[in-house]
């Protein structure tokens, strides 16, 4: 008698899983892709320390930097002394999550706030360690949710919970939160120097003149002044460029404004990739000038294979001398 095969079952995606199921998920991608990661400091993130002086310590062969040796500690103990800093102690991360109606969009395996979720859990477990906190602030339509800073895992699991169980935003009205507004309520929260990482798709009022500052460039440099900043842009391929399957009907889903555009013209096509191209130009400029890392994610790439190469590369920067190091990118 021939044995009948079982049915191949499609993998569930995301959105027929639970919260708690996709948190369990998430976790475990998060912690396979990041491992060789997860055991170095927070300054893998971003290079340097960007803290402030907190007295000396002895110095420990092929951990600490030479560069970093308090000389005059040194000659007057005899014993070779380093000096240290807050953040080798305790480093406190802000996360400014933008959770606008523009991050609702998707085409590939991710939408783009799955897609910041994910960078939520990612920075989350990298910057995790005895002492350190993470706080959030969510930018909402209804307003900015507030997360204070706190440690331990129990916190961050709870912190993306609520990001997965969040309902999904309707369009955005006047009264709506700005990411300079969210940048803003940043600055008055993280009062001690740390580690400040916003995920979004900074498309937030970006002007049509592409050599004009977007409204919340001011924000993120106060921000870069004090804190180390790490962008972390969020886009979709769809929003670069238009495939050609005909009529289509664009959406804005800031204002909501719809428009009908037939896609199989080879100009409108060009022109749309032009634009998108010179738009993502200009969040690239308006962050380079803040003075921001920058890490950018789609939705249609492999975003932990893109975070690796990330911390790798501002690892290396770390490693390399003072006189060699350009800027972050």
């Amino acid at each position: 008698m021939r044995r009948r095969a079982a049915p191949v079952l499609p993998e569930p995606t995301l959105a027929d899983l639970t919260p708690d199921q996709r948190l369990r998920r998430l976790e475990l991608t998060v912690t396979r892709r990041l491992d060789g990661l997860l055991h170095g400091q927070y300054q893998g993130l971003l290079p340097g320390p960007g803290s402030e002086a907190a007295g000396s310590r002895e110095y420990r062969p092929g951990e600490d930097e030479v560069r970093r040796m308090d000389w005059a500690v040194t000659a007057r103990t005899t014993v070779p002394h380093v000096r240290e800093v807050d953040a080798d102690r305790e480093l406190t991360t802000w996360l400014l999550v933008d959770a606008s109606p523009s991050m609702e969009y998707g085409t590939a395996t991710l939408d783009k706030r799955e897609l910041a979720v994910a960078a939520v859990a990612a920075v989350g477990f990298l910057t995790a360690g005895i002492g350190n906190r993470l706080g959030a602030q969510v930018l909402a339509p209804d307003g900015l949710r507030r997360f204070p800073a706190r440690g331990g895992r129990t916190h961050l699991l709870g912190l993306l919970r609520a990001l997965l169980a969040a309902p999904r935003a309707a369009d955005a009205s006047p009264a709506s939160p700005t990411l300079a507004d969210g940048l803003a309520g940043v600055q008055r929260t993280a009062a001690r120097r740390g580690l400040v990482v916003v995920i979004s798709d900074f498309l937030d009022g970006l002007p049509d003149e592409p050599d004009a500052a977007p409204p919340w460039e001011a924000a993120l440099r106060r921000l870069a002044v004090r804190h180390q900043v790490l962008a972390v842009e969020v886009t979709d391929p769809r929003e670069l460029e238009l495939p050609d399957v005909g009529l289509v009907t664009l959406v804005d889903p800031e204002t909501g404004r719809h428009r009908e555009v037939w896609t199989g013209d080879p100009n409108l096509r060009e022109r749309y990739a032009q634009a998108a191209a010179a738009q993502r130009d200009q969040v690239r400029q308006a962050l380079r000038r803040s003075g921001a890392a920058h890490l950018a994610l789609r939705t249609d790439r492999d975003w932990g294979a893109d975070i690796v190469r990330h911390v790798h590369a501002q690892r290396r920067l770390a490693a390399a001398p003072a006189g060699s190091r350009g800027g972050a990118a």
